[in-house]
């Protein structure tokens, strides 16, 4: 098989990063060409994201290709889901994207909850309740700049503005939409009736692609700016969708974790599961490569870990390696956490934020970072532990091993940790599973792959894959109820 380069800009809400990845006789290598913190923008009480600071980053990658006369075949941009940007009739962007983490979010989707039905909107779009979801996100915008709202003619989602600046091309993709609680899961088309009843014109929905979508060459201004002409795919543009696509399972006993701020934990599916009992659990039905169902549970991941070590930093760097480290020699089961509670989404210091969880369910606080750590981790694990059950019960399947992907998958005490909470083997890797989903979707584009099946077995060819054995999963059942009755399960 002849040689072939192609770019994957994965951008994060840590960190962005582009990577070269090189598919050569059904083997795929990925070699880092840059990586960027991701930053959020506090301005006027609201939480943004600067769109043209991570543009910009993707002009100097670009940039630095065609002066290294880098052969490049396309590129792709995958993101975080469900955050916006509106452009007005003439293209332009009316403001910086808002911030999942935006502070008003919850609030705008109680008050919508008193005008609309939950068993409704949930009937309809079969989409896990989170206040960030877009639909409520433009539910609070409406309610805080009407003017703004109503003059936009177009939504693009965050990396459909990217493209967008690349391009000059309006289009969404079916992986990012579905986050947005605006689509069908049956149909995988937008419902302009929940447009309809906030007087919002559904015109502003933008025409939906497939992952794999040929969307167009990079725009000559950016050619004169010293860019390549390249180009530029809809890939599985939802990082997770992007991740999942390139879990290296095989058959149907299997489920995935997408490890990294959030974790990801589902199912791949070939219809929606929209019931009442996956109401109940608040499960959600994204869509995938292929018109496959990721079926699939949003839990807080390595969000308070990252949070805990910004506040612990300052008074010192610490890696995650060293406070890995400190949890494996901490004493187990002393903290039981919720990563999912309210209390842990954007608060100011997390390390404070987690003393004051502790005080407030009757527990004792935790004595120094190792134990804060190792609480995480099990926490962690232990939800793992509950969101496999529910999805068992949910799709009538019984699981064997676990695929961890995504940079969580190097936390190998956090691996260690599941497989003792799940009695499961679990397998982890590749940590750039999103990277290299974007890039085997570029490959698939292109023709040099032909299907889903075939972008798994490169992945299975190309990465290690790292396994983890229960070795005393009876010792973690009785920490395990009590982590139910901590989190009111």
């Amino acid at each position: 098989m002849k040689r072939h380069q192609f770019v994957a800009f994965d951008l994060g809400a840590e960190s962005g990063r582009a990577m070269l990845g090189q598919l050569e006789d059904g083997r795929l290598e990925l070699r880092e060409l840059h990586r960027f913190p991701n930053r959020t923008l506090y301005l006027d009480n609201h939480l943004h994201w600067n769109i043209y600071y991570l543009f910009e980053e993707i002009r100097k990658v670009l940039q630095d290709c065609r002066k290294n006369s880098l052969e490049i075949t396309s590129l792709g941009v995958d993101t975080w889901g469900v955050d916006f940007g509106l452009l007005d009739g003439r293209g332009n962007l009316l403001a910086l994207p808002y911030c999942y983490r935006h502070r008003s979010f919850p609030e705008a989707m109680e008050r919508y909850f008193r005008n609309y039905s939950r068993e409704e909107l949930y009937g309809l779009t079969g989409i896990q309740f989170l206040p960030f979801n877009s639909l409520f996100q433009l539910y609070s915008l409406l309610a805080e700049n009407p003017e703004l709202v109503r003059s936009a003619r177009r939504l693009l989602f965050t990396p459909d503005i990217i493209n967008y600046l690349l391009t000059g091309k309006q289009a969404t993709e079916l992986t990012i939409a579905s986050t947005s609680q605006l689509l069908s899961p049956f149909s995988r088309k937008w419902l302009p009736e929940l447009l309809d009843r906030m007087g919002l014109d559904a015109a502003i929905l933008p025409e939906i692609n497939q992952p794999g979508t040929r969307l167009g060459r990079i725009s000559g201004w950016l050619l004169d700016d010293g860019l390549p002409e390249i180009e530029v795919i809809q890939v599985a543009s939802h990082d997770t969708a992007s991740a999942v696509a390139a879990a290296p399972g095989e058959g149907q006993d299997w489920l995935y974790i997408s490890s990294g701020t959030w974790s990801l934990v589902g199912v791949e599916l070939p219809e929606p599961v929209v019931t009442p009992e996956s109401f109940a659990a608040n499960f959600t039905n994204e869509s995938g490569l292929g018109r496959t169902i990721r079926f699939l549970k949003n839990v807080t991941g390595l969000w308070p870990l990252q949070q805990c070590r910004r506040v612990w930093s300052r008074s010192g760097e610490l890696s995650y390696e060293q406070l890995v480290d400190l949890a494996a020699r901490a004493r187990p089961f002393q903290l039981f956490l919720d990563p999912d509670a309210p209390d842990f989404l954007h608060p100011e210091n997390m390390v404070e934020a987690i003393n004051n969880y502790a005080r407030r369910t009757g527990q004792k606080e935790p004595a120094d970072s190792g134990t804060t750590v190792r609480a995480i981790l099990e926490s962690l694990a232990f939800k793992y532990r509950l969101v496999v059950e529910e999805l068992s019960r949910l799709t009538g399947r019984r699981f064997s091993t676990i695929h961890i992907i995504g940079g969580g998958s190097r936390n190998q005490l956090l691996n260690q940790f599941t497989a003792e909470a799940t009695g499961l083997r679990v397998l982890a890797g590749p940590d750039e599973a999103t990277s290299a989903g974007n890039i085997l979707v570029q490959a698939l584009a292109a023709g040099l792959l032909g299907s889903s099946q075939e972008i798994r077995e490169v992945v299975r060819q190309s990465f290690e894959i790292k396994e983890f054995t229960p070795v005393e999963p009876e010792t973690w059942s009785e920490p395990y109820r009590d982590f139910l009755r901590i989190i009111g399960k």
